[in-house]
């Protein structure tokens, strides 16, 4: 009869081992957790990257007002009949 709380005592021994320093562990998981909230934001933050260049896609394929503004703005380009103007602050 003795050897039974004495099994129970070395079963819930080896449980609470594992439980906090084996595989698994409450702070392996807590260290999982973190490392998968740091990904979730960069996944959204990826997220609205593509979907800021997806509207960029859609704007220049739908009108020549992007096309236009992209080559005025990148490429220093005017439409004949306009003057240019730079400021120097």
């Amino acid at each position: 009869m003795k050897i039974i709380p004495l099994i129970l005592i070395i079963l819930i021994a080896q449980l609470q081992y594992r439980l906090w320093f084996g595989d698994g562990s409450i702070n392996e998981i807590s260290t999982y957790q973190a490392r998968l909230d740091e990904l979730k934001i960069q996944v959204e933050e990826k997220k609205h990257r593509n979907d800021m260049l997806y509207a960029e896609v859609l704007d220049l394929r739908k009108g020549q007002e992007a096309v236009e503004e992209r080559a005025r703005d990148e490429l220093g380009m005017i439409k004949p009949g306009e003057t240019f103007i730079h400021v120097i602050e």
